[in-house]
């Protein structure tokens, strides 16, 4: 048995090790995705009333946590995510949103102003983030070139098995997107985002109409 302080102690080590060589094991890139039925379905009969999620070795996933928590902290810190990105980042809850939204409209009352919301929701994102796409948003996001690197390395020869009920697939080499169940998928779709919205916000400002426009997302689901 070893206490908790040196295990944490470790896996923060095998975390920097793996920064600093810009490598990823190839023990961790094998995973195995397990098909479930959503909730508050009535009927399963097509691909979308199923959700996929990612199973990773133990000790890949706790490594992945430590990188995470570490990256989410940095990109709070350096003002590269959007303060309207709620969801999926630390310190920012369901709650945030609801009361977020709540200011909206209170704010336009004394304006006599009615607020209109138009939800969204950015369908198989996770699935098909492009990883050069994902490489050039964290060099815009003022990252080292060995944390560009590790990534890099982290998402190639990626391969996964896909378990629905009994059946197990043969494994599948995986080359786009981030798996859903990963520690590092919100973080990572939170930094691909920030592009988005900011071409956003622009385009709203180029509009002819002058109504106060705003947006703010909650993971993949966006107002």
């Amino acid at each position: 048995m070893i206490s908790y302080n040196t295990c944490l102690e470790r896996l923060v080590h095998i975390a920097n090790a793996c920064i600093t060589l810009e490598y990823w094991f190839s023990h961790f890139k094998s995973a195995n995705t397990v098909v479930i039925p959503k909730p508050n379905k009535t009927l399963h009969n097509t691909p979308s009333s199923f959700q996929p999620i990612v199973l990773l070795n133990t000790t890949g996933k706790l490594v992945e946590k430590v990188i995470s928590n570490r990256l989410q902290f940095h990109m709070t810190a350096n003002g590269f995510l959007n303060p309207n990105q709620l969801g999926g980042i630390r310190q920012r809850s369901t709650t945030d949103a609801g009361v977020y939204l709540t200011h909206l409209i209170h704010a336009g009352w004394p304006r006599q102003c009615h607020t209109s919301v138009i939800a969204f929701d950015i369908a198989q994102f996770f699935s098909s983030l492009n990883h050069e796409f994902l490489s050039t948003c964290l060099k815009k996001a003022g990252l080292n070139t060995d944390v560009v690197g590790f990534f890099n390395s982290y998402h190639s020869n990626q391969s996964t098995t896909y378990t629905w009920n009994n059946f197990s697939s043969p494994a599948f080499n995986t080359n786009v997107g981030v798996g859903q169940g990963s520690a590092l998928s919100p973080i990572l779709f939170a930094i691909c985002l920030v592009s988005i919205i900011k071409t956003f916000k622009k385009r709203i400002k180029n509009l002819k109409e002058n109504i106060p426009t705003n947006i703010f997302s909650f993971v993949d689901d966006g107002l």
